[in-house]
């Protein structure tokens, strides 16, 4: 973001949805349900709170493409409200797959450190709710933060609160 912002993270789930209908990490997170229509809800929710106009759109690298249960491709997007990735929650990858001697996974993205608020005050990291982080962990499964404040991953078809973030900015006169 080029503009004067703030991020912002709901303090709590704003509804429950799954990544995907089916247990498939197939098409990385730009080929889930969640990316293509399940976060409309959340997108409807947040621009009628803040009004449409103060959305910033930014740009992050997802990934869309999974062999062997590692990411390994993406493409470039524009969004204005997203789900966070593990290294915005926890700053770090715990639960994503990490190169295997053979395999370097394609795991790039602009959100790669951890938000201030989470790193200063992580009892707020996950306020007893599980919820649904982008990053893709296996074949069948993605990273979620969980209830009990660790990094985990959970099959793509459960039902888990969507808690995603959003940049507001000042509207030019």
């Amino acid at each position: 973001c080029k503009n004067h912002h703030v991020l912002i993270v709901p303090d709590s789930g704003l509804y429950l949805t799954k990544m995907n209908t089916s247990n498939t990490t197939t098409g990385g997170y730009v080929g889930t349900a969640m990316h293509k229509s399940n976060l409309v809800q959340a997108k409807t929710i947040i621009k009628a709170a803040f009004g449409a106009e103060h959305i910033i759109t930014h740009r992050d690298y997802l990934c869309n493409a999974v062999t062997n249960g590692k990411p390994s491709g993406g493409v470039w997007a524009d969004l204005d409200v997203m789900l966070m990735s593990e290294q915005m929650a926890f700053g770090g990858t715990f639960v994503e797959p990490t190169s295997d001697g053979s395999t370097v996974p394609a795991k790039y993205t602009i959100a790669c450190k951890q938000l201030n608020l989470f790193r200063h005050r992580p009892d707020l990291i996950t306020n007893r709710m599980t919820y649904w982080l982008r990053n893709v962990v296996s074949s069948t499964s993605f990273a979620v933060a969980s209830s009990s404040g660790e990094a985990n991953a959970m099959i793509a078809s459960a039902t888990l609160n969507v808690r995603p973030y959003f940049c507001i900015g000042v509207v030019e006169v």
